[in-house]
């Protein structure tokens, strides 16, 4: 019953990833060919004669650090014995986004997959649960503070945008809200437990004790980031890193057209793009960036050739180029047959499905 569950889950993504990743090289074409013809054929290509290699490789550095950051945020976040090595974390970690590049909802199957990797590596559930939550949030959480004094020395220096405001009222709601859960957890922690252990219980086939052992191993991770002040320094840490090499290989790929970007233009941009993102609608945000991210780069003095130009270039780097090797990271895991069962979030500690 196991291993037909296990060939079915394969099987199932094979399914989704197989037609998306064609229509990922329609769009591929498309996003290279029809969106340069933007800025005129003959300004097109005047850029692409001057285009500066070096800031090309300075671009690509800084996005494999981004991507190293990121992996080892994940590695200090899951906070378990034995623990996964960081060479199996940014395996893991680069089959996610791999996957979350190339299927609808991206952000949210990459999460899912993501929780059955590391569960697979060894990792207990609860801690894999708790370990994810705290780096996505936490991550997103920082991006959000970033793109904040992003925007408020955009106000002072620049004045006010239409683009600004929901964007970053999106951003207020989301801290407000990690901010307020958290502490609702750390100071009603048993309360929290009875109202999800009786919400759990009305759902067919789910343990509710798996709540319980969830809010503790969250409860038990908040605290150690109130109390152990060298893993929070070292949380946020990584996590700025992980943004800010990110935005450095944005600034790298503009620069190679010549123009360079302010701080406050380059992290209002990023930040708004990022955040923009994060909504489930498309591939990593595929079409929604690039529809922020070029706009807001012309608004701060970049001309809309080299905003293009750059922008591609960039998701080159941080969008494309991830996918076939996030790909060749994920086969050997996918076809690898492992003891450990599957289990999603919600159904850790549930007793096996008969047969």
């Amino acid at each position: 019953m196991i291993a037909f569950r296990r060939n079915h889950e394969r099987i199932g993504l094979r399914q989704v990833i197989r037609p998306a990743v064609g229509i990922l090289a329609i769009l591929l074409v498309g996003e290279y060919v029809l969106l340069p013809q933007i800025a005129g054929a003959r300004k097109t290509i005047h850029l692409l004669t001057g285009i500066d290699p070096w800031w090309l490789m300075a671009g690509m550095l800084a996005e494999i650090a981004s991507l190293l950051a990121y992996a080892r945020l994940s590695q200090l976040t899951v906070r378990s014995s034995p623990r996964v090595s960081f060479a199996k974390m940014l395996q893991i970690d680069l089959s996610t986004l791999a996957v979350s590049h190339v299927v609808p909802a991206g952000s949210l199957v990459g999460i899912g997959l993501g929780y059955r990797l590391v569960v697979r590596s060894g990792v207990p559930p609860s801690a894999a649960v708790s370990g994810k939550a705290l780096q996505t949030v936490g991550s997103a959480v920082v991006l959000n503070v970033i793109l904040g004094g992003g925007l408020v020395a955009a106000l002072i220096l620049h004045g006010g945008d239409a683009l600004y405001t929901p964007i970053a009222c999106a951003g207020l709601v989301l801290i407000i809200v990690v901010f307020g859960t958290s502490a609702l957890i750390l100071r009603r922690q048993q309360r929290i437990i009875e109202l999800a252990t009786g919400l759990l219980a009305r759902l067919p086939h789910v343990n509710p004790d798996s709540g319980r052992r969830l809010i503790e191993s969250l409860a038990a991770t908040l605290r150690a980031l109130v109390t152990d002040r060298t893993f929070l320094r070292r949380t946020l840490a990584w996590a700025t890193m992980n943004w800010v090499f990110d935005a450095l290989a944005l600034w790298c790929s503009v620069r190679a057209f010549g123009h360079a970007l302010g701080p406050v233009g380059l992290t209002v941009a990023y930040g708004l793009a990022n955040v923009a993102a994060a909504l489930p609608f498309t591939p990593g945000g595929l079409g929604i960036v690039e529809g922020i991210l070029v706009p807001s780069l012309v608004a701060f003095e970049t001309t809309r050739g080299i905003a293009i130009l750059g922008v591609l270039t960039w998701r080159l780097f941080s969008f494309w180029i991830p996918i076939p090797v996030g790909l060749a990271c994920y086969a050997p895991m996918a076809s690898h047959h492992d003891s450990t069962v599957d289990q999603s979030p919600a159904s850790i500690a549930a007793p096996p499905a008969p047969g």
